[in-house]
């Protein structure tokens, strides 16, 4: 399945239908097969002890699968994360953006399912993996069509 969305028009409707959160997240790369995108870290994205928190690392895996089904499946915003696993490797430097890699193991009419792998930007090994899962609205339904 190729791209329902490009680069420019992901960000565009990410930017309609999620503002909270499109400002600290820029999508890097996409392809047919994955995204990467930024989470850029500031103050307010970091723990005690000067690393980014585990919260702001779901949020940037949620994200990121997120925009992945979007430019795949298209605008179907109300697709929503059923479930999710979380393995934190190592510590994040909590003075460079995090970068996450995200590729879609399963697309299907009703779940779509992805693979997250999270670095601290300059850094080759990873700090965390993340599995989501989300429920897409069925085709042709109120919610499927929403955006």
């Amino acid at each position: 399945m190729s791209l329902t969305m490009n680069k420019e028009e992901l960000t565009e409707y990410l930017a309609q239908v999620f503002p909270q959160v499109h400002k600290d997240f820029v999508v890097m790369d996409l392809t047919d097969d994955s995204i990467r995108m930024r989470l850029v870290v500031e103050d307010r994205h970091l723990r005690p002890g000067g690393t980014v928190s585990g919260p702001s690392m779901f949020a940037l895996a949620d994200v990121c699968v997120y925009s992945m089904v979007l430019a795949r499946k298209g605008q179907q915003s109300l697709a929503v994360t059923t479930s999710s696993s979380m393995d934190f490797l190592r510590k994040p430097a909590g003075g460079a953006d995090m970068i996450a890699e995200c590729r879609l193991l399963k697309l299907g009419r009703t779940l779509a399912v992805g693979d997250v792998l999270m670095y601290s930007e300059g850094q080759e090994a990873p700090v965390a993996r993340a599995s989501m899962t989300y429920s897409l609205p069925p085709a042709g339904s109120a919610a499927a069509a929403f955006g």
